[in-house]
Parts: structure tokens; sequence; C-alpha cells
């Protein structure tokens, strides 16, 4: 009998994990950045020159998509250079060949955010429980379809997301939180707050 309730009670366990891992219960809630605070940002260029700017120059003039940690947007650089508004990738940190492997599926400047402006102002993390995530697995298998692996090395376990963000002082026109790993905006969505900006003549 002992064994049957101990065998009951790992089972009912793994049932209540399972459970709370594929809800929001345990995942820390966004809180909404303000413009001030990612404009503060102190942005590294992966290029050549590995300047480093303050975020505002970013969309200053023309307003910008900013994007931490959503590759798929790539598909809509045409349309929004067609806009007159920039795509640009911030990445938490660029750790061995990361950076240049991730070049190939983003067309756009990409930018190192050492102090995760971009994934604040409170840092939300999806630990070990989202790998019992159906939907983290779901966005993995169509992000490894895509070519894209990422890589085992560094931080991998917060979570991005992706701005709107108009001219001047016009402020955020869209924040998208990753809700588990690779949660991604839609398109449509990022189109509509760029048909929005106004830019600074």
């Amino acid at each position: 009998m002992g064994m049957w309730s101990l065998g009951l009670g790992t089972l009912g366990v793994a049932i209540v994990g399972i459970f709370l891992a594929n809800t929001d219960l345990c995942l820390t809630k966004a809180a909404q950045a303000s413009l001030e605070y990612l404009e503060d940002a102190d942005l590294r260029s992966t290029g050549n020159d590995e300047n480093t700017i303050k975020a505002k120059a970013l969309w200053e003039k023309t307003g910008a998509v900013v994007m931490a940690e959503a590759s798929e947007l790539s598909s809509l650089k045409t349309q929004l250079e067609d806009l007159g508004v920039p795509l640009v990738a911030v990445v938490k940190e660029n750790i061995g060949t990361e950076i240049q492997d991730f070049r190939p599926h983003f067309a756009g400047d990409i930018y190192v955010d050492e102090k995760h402006h971009f994934y604040g102002p409170l840092q939300r993390k999806m630990g070990g429980l989202g790998f019992i995530r159906l939907g983290v697995w779901q966005n993995f298998m169509r992000a490894w379809k895509a070519g894209y692996q990422g890589n085992m090395l560094g931080e991998g376990f917060v979570l991005g997301g992706v701005f709107v963000i108009g001219a001047g002082n016009q402020g955020i026109l869209l924040e998208h939180r990753e809700e588990e790993f690779g949660n991604k905006v839609e398109n449509e969505d990022v189109l509509q707050a760029v048909k929005r900006i106004v830019p600074v003549q």
C-alpha cells in the first residue's frame, strides 16, 4: 500500500508541475516600460566600430521597431523600409559566435543591451519549467525548421519582447512581451502600430 501511495503522490506532483508550467501562474508579470526608461539605455553596436549610442537615437527622427529576441520580424523589413521606419535587434549579450550566427536570420542592425533595459524594467525569467511547456516546444520546432538554433551559452532564461516606438516624444505605440520562449508578436499588429508613427520634420 505504501508503494502505491508513493507512486500516486509522485504522479500527482508531476501532474501539478506540468499544469503549473503550462499556465502563467509562476511567471512574473511584465511591467510596462516607459519611454524615458528605454531611451536612456546604452546600446553597443555590433558592427566594425562597436560604438555605444543612447537608444533614443534609434527612433528620434523616424520611429523604430525594436525587437529583443524575435527574429521572425525580418520578413517585415521591406515594408518597414517603405514606411521609413528602421527594424533594429537588441540582444542581451554577445558570447562566442552568437551574433554572427544570428545575422543570417535578421536583416537589420544588431545592438547589445548589456544592462537589459529592453528586457525590463522588471526582468522576467522562465526557468526549467519552461521546458515542459507545450508552447515552448512548438516555438522551438518552428525556429528549428526555419534554421535558427540559438546557442547553449550565457543566460538563456530571460524573456524578451518587441517595441514599436514613435518618433520624438510620440511614445511606445506597441509593447509585446514574450509569455514564453519564442512567443512572437503578430506582424499585422506591428504594421498597424508603425502606420501610426509621425516622423519628425
